[in-house]
C-alpha cells in the first residue's frame, strides 16, 4: 500500500478573502469591459469642451472679435437687418448680445431651406461678418453642440439620458471594485511606482493601477455632477427637488399665468434647475408686441450680464425670454418678459434657487471646467487624460493575459457567501440607479444561470 509523500503538502483551500478577491475582480471586468468604449468617449470630448471659448476662438475668431469704436453699439433690430440681409427668408430664433466690449453679435437663423445658422454681426457698424453652421440655438456653435452632442450621447437618439444613467451607474461600480483591487495589502510596487516595461503586462497593470487611483476620484465627482441632466435618476432628483422647495424658486413663479410646457420643452436649451419649471405665458391686451429692442433694453436694465441670450416668442401668448449661464454662477438668470407690457413676470437667479438646485448647478460649473478658472480646466484635462491612458492600459493589459479564443474574464469564486454578498452589493446599486440595476439583473442572469448550464459560452468567456 503507497504511502503518502509527507514533503508533499495539499494545496491550502482558497481563503474567504481570497473568493472576494475574485468575485470584486470579476465584476471589475464586466463593469469595464461595458464602460471602457464610453469612458474614452467622455474623456476625448469632455477635454475637449472644456476649452469651448479657445477652441472658438481659433476656428471662429474673425467672426467673435470686433474693434471697439467710441460709438454706442446699435439696436438689435438694426443688427438683424444685416443678418437677414445675408440670409433672406430666415427668421429669428434668438439673439446673444455680446459677452464683452469687442464681441460681436450673435443671431441664431432658421434658414428658408429648413437649416440652421449663427450670423455674427459687428454691433457698432452693423456690418455683417459671416456665419456658421449653429447648434440648438445662438449659445453654441456647431462644432461645440456636435461635441456637446457626443459627449452626452444625445448623438444615439432620444434614449441617450437613459444611457448616460447606465453608464455612471457602471462607472461608479468599476472605481469601487478598483480601489478594492489596488489596495496595497502589504505590497509596495504597483501601488504609486511602475514596475517593468511597456512590453511586459505587469507595467500595463501598473499603469492602469497607479492612473485607475488617481482618476477614480475624478470620475466619481463627473459622473454624479453628471446624472442630474440623465433620464430617471435626473427626472427624481428634480421632483424631489422641486416639491421640498430645494429646485427652482417656485414663490418666483406665484401669481404669474403660466402654461403646462415646461421651460426645456419651449425655449430649448436651459439650465438644470429651471428646465422643468412652467412657462409663463403674455397677457393680449390688443397692444402691439415691444419688439426686440425694447426687451433687449428692458432686460439690461435689470442688471442682466453680458452675453446673454434672448428668445422672441413663440406665438401670441408667448414671452420674451432672456437667459444667461455664466462662469460666475452668481449672475446665473432666467427673466421672462410679458410680450405686450414688457413687465418681468419671472426673473430668477442663482441666489433664488434651493439648496438642492444650488449644489447641482455648482457641481454642473465645476464638471464644465468654468468654477474656478484656469484651474478648473487644466485639473479637469489631466483627470481627462488619465482616464484616457488609464483605459488604454486596461485594454493593452487585458490583451497580454487573454486566453487565445476566449474572453479572459476572470473565474467566478466558488464560494456561495461571496456570491450573494456581491448580489447583495449589485442590489443596492440598482437601488440608487434604477436603469443601472436592470442591467445587472441582464449581467447577472448570465453570470449566475446561463453560464452555468451552457458550458460553451462560459468556456468562451473564461
Amino acid at each position: 500500500m503507497a504511502t503518502a509523500n509527507p514533503a508533499v503538502r495539499p494545496a491550502a483551500a482558497p481563503t474567504l478573502a481570497n473568493h472576494l478577491y475574485r468575485a470584486v475582480w470579476r465584476w471589475h471586468f464586466y463593469a469595464g469591459l461595458f464602460v471602457i468604449p464610453f469612458m474614452m468617449l467622455l474623456a476625448i470630448t469632455g477635454g475637449l469642451y472644456l476649452f469651448d471659448d479657445e477652441i472658438n476662438g481659433l476656428v471662429y475668431g474673425e467672426r467673435l472679435h470686433v474693434e471697439v469704436p467710441a460709438s454706442d453699439r446699435l439696436p438689435p433690430s438694426t443688427q438683424l437687418e444685416a443678418a437677414l440681409d445675408a440670409h433672406p427668408g430666415a427668421l429669428l430664433e434668438d439673439y446673444v448680445a455680446p459677452a464683452g466690449a469687442d464681441r460681436s453679435s450673435v443671431f441664431h437663423l432658421a434658414t428658408a431651406n429648413g437649416g440652421s445658422v449663427q450670423a455674427y454681426v459687428d454691433p457698432y457698424t452693423g456690418r455683417y461678418l459671416g456665419s456658421a453652421a449653429g447648434g440648438d440655438n445662438g449659445r453654441k456653435t456647431w462644432l461645440m453642440q456636435f461635441i456637446e452632442d457626443v459627449h452626452s450621447l444625445d448623438i444615439l437618439g432620444v434614449r441617450a439620458e437613459h444611457v448616460i444613467e447606465i453608464v455612471a451607474g457602471w462607472v461608479i461600480i468599476l472605481v469601487f471594485s478598483g480601489i478594492y483591487l489596488w489596495w496595497p495589502r502589504g505590497r509596495r510596487g504597483g501601488v504609486v511606482t511602475l514596475r517593468g516595461t511597456p512590453k511586459k503586462r505587469i507595467f500595463w497593470r501598473d499603469l492602469h493601477a497607479v492612473g485607475g487611483i488617481f482618476a477614480g476620484l475624478f470620475v466619481v465627482f463627473l459622473a454624479f455632477t453628471g446624472l442630474p441632466w440623465s433620464g430617471s435618476w435626473g427626472s427624481w432628483l428634480g421632483q424631489i427637488a422641486n416639491r421640498y422647495q430645494g429646485g427652482y424658486p417656485l414663490g418666483v413663479w406665484d401669481g404669474v399665468p403660466t402654461s403646462t410646457v415646461p421651460t426645456k420643452e419651449q425655449i430649448g436649451d436651459t439650465g438644470w434647475t429651471v428646465k422643468d419649471a412652467p412657462m409663463p405665458l403674455s397677457q393680449p391686451i390688443g397692444a402691439k408686441p415691444i419688439g426686440l429692442d425694447r426687451a433687449a433694453e428692458i432686460v439690461e436694465g435689470l442688471g442682466m450680464a453680458a452675453g446673454y441670450q434672448l428668445i422672441p416668442p413663440s406665438d401670441e401668448a408667448g414671452v420674451y425670454s432672456a437667459q444667461i449661464f455664466p462662469d460666475d454662477l452668481a449672475d446665473q438668470r432666467i427673466i421672462h418678459l410679458d410680450q405686450y407690457t414688457g413687465e418681468p413676470l419671472v426673473d430668477a437667479g442663482f441666489e433664488d434657487y434651493g439648496p438642492v438646485a444650488k449644489a447641482v448647478e455648482w457641481g454642473i460649473n465645476v464638471h464644465m471646467g468654468r468654477e474656478f478658472g484656469r484651474a478648473n480646466q487644466l485639473i479637469l484635462a489631466l483627470a481627462c487624460l488619465t482616464i484616457l491612458v488609464t483605459s488604454i492600459a486596461a485594454l493593452v493589459m487585458w490583451w497580454k493575459r487573454r486566453p487565445r479564443g476566449s474572453l479572459g474574464a476572470p473565474p467566478a469564486p466558488d464560494d456561495r457567501r461571496t456570491r450573494y454578498g456581491m448580489l447583495a452589493i449589485m442590489l443596492g446599486v440598482g437601488v440608487l440607479f434604477p436603469l443601472t440595476g436592470f442591467s445587472l439583473l441582464i449581467v447577472l442572469a448570465l453570470d449566475m444561470v446561463l453560464l452555468s448550464r451552457l458550458p460553451a459560452l462560459r468556456q468562451a468567456l473564461s
